[in-house]
């Protein structure tokens, strides 16, 4: 190379016949141009890739280089390119050089992107009008406009949402539950193993029925015991009357009198002992124990009227006295429901109050009335829990089935309401209506929803008196924008 020659020659100074041979016929995409990139308008075809072209100017190759490692050969934007003796092809060198100039291009629109929406870019919020086509970062004062066609017009519903004065109906999920006031366990009160089990569950049954059988050696000595003490009175008493008559003859003496009366009332004692330890197992009259047989099996009774609805023991189990339940009794022909009650509606809710209990899975309606409300909220839930005793007829209320309480609270003067249809709920399940910007061009608007009665939903907040919503034909909108 020559003194004063520049280390890299340009296209100009290489010789015009001869050409790579890899690079003959070659197609090439022509990298990014950028438009006018003052204009916002013209800013979004920066982005778009030219169609394959034949490349007017292939690149060209010089004598062969010093080294003798093949021509040497410039490409018009990449620069010098290795011959084919490198052991590289040119061809793949080409393509290489070009597609690090492609991803150069889109590194320089990403940035001059962030440029203009750091310097000049604004969000379009709820209320504003600007623009016919628009995607704003979401939040709940922040809408995308967007416009569609006359032919689309014709499948929608534009309502104006207006004042009106609609019923305060309150709706608290619930759940059933059995009535505490008439459910009662059924706990044994001796020690034993469990030898027959007469009760089923979903029987009903009386007070006082037995339910199973207990083989209790602690039953038969109370047995045992109360026999005694029978017959100890019945001696102290004969014991006693002869004392009586002895004395009157003056045969003994006052002390004797005085111990035979002691023996009497001790006897009587004893008597009292045994027999309250076995009413505490059931028995009302002694007759019954003299008419039990002599066995150490003793039934255990139900405590009071109702339908078995649990049963917790087996045949052969050992059971401890005054702390195994063996069934559940309880009278279902009331139950209770047990509402959840929010904070905002604590001032619409009394005790007393007549309500309307329904369930999906029966048309009729249950009536009850508040019985209980809660003196403190659940803090997990944030809500009061409120108790509502109701009648089953027919059993049909199950323990633990989900139930809406219906409450009348009332009448909402001046509320904003608009068609049910009208509110949609996006991706994160929140509520939104579609709002008339101006003719042909709609924005998603989040709200919040309060009270729903009779086909009209109140709007607490994020839509105003007289804005012009999407109502039949909402969910084709919805469709369409979801295109976009």
């Amino acid at each position: 190379m020559k003194t004063g020659e520049s280390k890299h020659k340009t296209r100009s100074h290489l010789p015009a016949t001869e050409k790579c041979p890899t690079a003959a016929g070659r197609a090439w995409c022509t990298p990014l141009v950028f438009w006018n990139i003052g204009s916002l308008h013209n800013f979004r075809q920066s982005a778009v890739f030219s169609q394959p072209v034949e490349d007017p100017h292939p690149p060209r190759c010089g004598p062969p280089s010093p080294e003798g490692r093949g021509l040497r050969c410039w490409d018009r934007v990449a620069g010098p390119v290795r011959g084919p003796n490198t052991g590289i092809s040119t061809a793949r060198n080409y393509s290489t050089n070009l597609g690090f100039i492609k991803l150069a291009s889109l590194l320089g629109c990403f940035l001059l992107a962030l440029t203009f929406a750091g310097c000049g870019g604004h969000s379009v919020s709820a209320d504003s009008s600007s623009g016919s086509q628009g995607w704003a970062p979401s939040g709940k004062d922040k809408a995308a406009y967007f416009t569609i066609s006359q032919a689309q017009m014709s499948h929608l519903q534009l309502v104006r949402a207006s004042t009106e004065d609609i019923p305060n109906v309150l709706r608290l999920p619930g759940s059933v539950t059995f009535n505490g006031f008439a459910t009662t366990p059924v706990i044994t009160q001796v020690s034993g193993i469990v030898a027959r089990v007469v009760g089923i569950p979903g029987e009903r049954v009386r007070s006082g029925q037995p339910l199973l059988y207990v083989s209790s050696p602690q039953y038969a000595q109370m047995r045992t015991d109360y026999l005694k003490a029978r017959d100890a009175l019945w001696l102290a008493k004969q014991n006693y009357t002869r004392a009586q008559d002895l004395y009157a003859h003056h045969a003994i003496a006052t002390r004797d009198l005085e111990q035979s009366q002691s023996a009497q009332e001790q006897a009587q004692a004893d008597l009292n002992a045994a027999w309250q330890a076995l009413t505490v197992l059931g028995f009302n009259d002694p007759k019954e124990v003299l008419a039990q047989p002599a066995s150490p099996e003793i039934p255990v009774l139900a405590p009071l009227a109702g339908q078995i609805v649990d049963r917790t023991v087996a045949p052969g189990e050992v059971v401890q006295g005054g702390s195994t339940q063996c069934f559940t009794i309880s009278e279902t022909r009331t139950v209770w429901v047990l509402a959840n009650v929010y904070q905002s509606a604590l001032g619409y809710i009394h005790r007393g109050d007549r309500v309307a209990i329904q369930t999906d899975a029966y048309p009729m309606t249950f009536h009850g009335r508040i019985s209980y409300i809660a003196p403190a909220l659940d803090p997990a839930t944030r809500t009061l829990q409120v108790r509502i005793v109701t009648d089953n007829p027919g059993e049909r209320l199950k323990k633990d089935m989900y139930v809406t309480v219906v409450v009348d609270a009332g009448v909402l003067r001046n509320a904003l309401t608009v068609p049910t249809a009208a509110v949609l709920r996006n991706d994160e399940n929140r509520p939104f209506v579609y709002v008339e910007a101006k003719p042909f061009e709609f924005a998603e608007r989040l709200v919040e929803l309060g009270a729903a009665e009779n086909g009209r939903t109140q709007i607490v907040s994020g839509l105003k008196s007289g804005e012009h919503v999407v109502a039949d034909g909402s969910l084709f909108l919805q469709f369409a924008n979801s295109l976009r």
